[in-house]
């Protein structure tokens, strides 16, 4: 029996709509999906199904205003229709629905938001980064006809200048012309973040035992307040100023084979040996050939290691002055009954010196576990550029006792 479609109720289009879709029939589908909407305009049902076809047909700006209103219609929508439209965006959008019903517009978590959009694909190039303005919160200026590269640069520039975020530096493919140490392409972002194993607390309190009886106090606690101290990172006019760890290579050897990347034996001065895979060619020297031009394999400095916020969690400048105030008064009231009934003069201090000491002694167990690293070449004196390579540069210290001072800075990086 046929069905008149004159007739018809919208349940019939939006099953005809389905059916489309599976068949990636996407205009046909679009138009059942409007009339479902014609005939039903309170339910989302239409509104879900236009999604859909607009984003099969790569009509990316019509399916957002249809998403759009498909959320503003959700209200009415049963709990079971609403698991089933997280379940689709779920999997359109390769990001869990729990992430996706939590979001929030700002920097944190940047890493994993540009994980999201490393798959986004746009009419004009440059709105891969103008899309995701709104995301980051941020408000810089639509330049179209600027280069992809360009755009997505200023927009990651934009996220480390103002949160201290460095996790931005985190990817591996080929390196922006707005800077050496930013991605040529934001699908360099697909890839999940470089995670290491780490250790557990039992781990950490006998590797501190283990470091106590070495490590002199004054050179434990030198070390700590020197990167408490560090300053976040600048990133302005396409200059990078990066705080960091920097290990000198003393080597670099090609390893045989016909791979068009090529694969380097890497040594460098405080670190066991290690492999760099790049599709760029590397000059190869070692203490015996030395060359002119430095490489340094750094450790960008991240202050979680020191169980403190990052800069971006940090209190504004005039909490930060009340939270001071009150420190002061609070602390002048500890000193007084410290003196007035303290039995043993000096245990106080014992006990912060022990603190510090303890403190001091987990960062430098931190340090020793392998980090994930950049190789910089030097241009001119004071200046790098980071080397992309294909694969993350995995690196481990010989001996986190023996960490050279000098050998934490703040490189410009171009």
């Amino acid at each position: 029996m046929a069905i008149d479609l004159d007739y018809a109720s919208d349940v019939v289009f939006a099953n005809r709509s389905e059916a489309k879709l599976s068949k990636m029939l996407w205009e046909d589908a679009l138009l059942d999906a409007q009339k479902v909407t014609e005939l039903n305009p309170s339910s989302h049902v239409g509104y879900q199904l236009s999604h859909s076809a607009l984003r099969g047909a790569q009509r990316y700006d019509e399916a957002i205003k249809a998403f759009t209103i498909m959320l503003s219609k959700l209200d009415d929508a049963s709990e079971a229709q609403i698991r089933a439209i997280m379940k689709e965006l779920e999997g359109a959008t390769g990001i869990y629905a729990q992430a996706l019903t939590s979001f929030r517009p700002g920097m944190r978590d940047a890493r994993e938001k540009l994980q999201w959009a490393s798959k986004c694909v746009t009419t004009m190039q440059e709105d891969i980064a103008y899309t995701l303005f709104g995301i980051f919160g941020v408000h810089l200026p639509v330049i179209y006809g600027e280069k992809k590269q360009n755009a997505l640069g200023r927009l990651l520039q934009e996220i480390v200048a103002r949160s201290g975020d460095i996790t931005s530096l985190d990817w591996v493919g080929q390196s922006s012309e707005f800077n050496s140490c930013l991605p040529a392409d934001i699908i360099s972002y697909a890839a999940p973040p470089c995670s290491l194993p780490s250790l557990s607390e039992d781990e950490i309190q006998t590797a501190v035992s283990s470091l106590r009886n070495i490590v002199p106090v004054d050179s434990a606690s030198n070390l700590y307040n020197l990167l408490k101290n560090m300053n976040a990172p600048l990133f302005a006019s396409c200059r990078l100023c990066l705080p960091c760890i920097a290990f000198r290579v003393t080597e670099v050897k090609r390893r045989r084979g016909v791979a068009s990347h090529s694969t380097y034996g890497v040594k460098a001065d405080g670190l066991q040996d290690l492999l760099i895979t790049t599709d760029k060619t590397l000059i190869q020297f070692s203490r015996a050939r030395p060359t002119q031009q430095a490489f340094f394999l750094v450790r960008p400095w991240d202050r979680r290691l020191l169980g403190l916020p990052d800069f971006s969690e940090q209190l504004t400048f005039a909490d930060e002055e009340e939270s001071v105030g009150d420190w002061s008064e609070s602390q002048s009231g500890l000193d007084d009954t410290d003196e007035s009934s303290s039995d043993s003069p000096g245990g106080g201090e014992l006990s912060i010196d022990s603190d510090v000491h303890s403190r001091s002694l987990r960062l430098m167990v931190h340090l020793g576990q392998a980090f994930s690293a950049l190789l910089v070449a030097q241009q001119r004196v004071g200046e790098y550029k980071r080397v992309a390579s294909d694969q993350y540069i995995i690196a481990q210290m010989k001996d986190p006792a023996s960490i050279d001072i000098m050998s934490i800075r703040t490189l410009d990086i171009l």
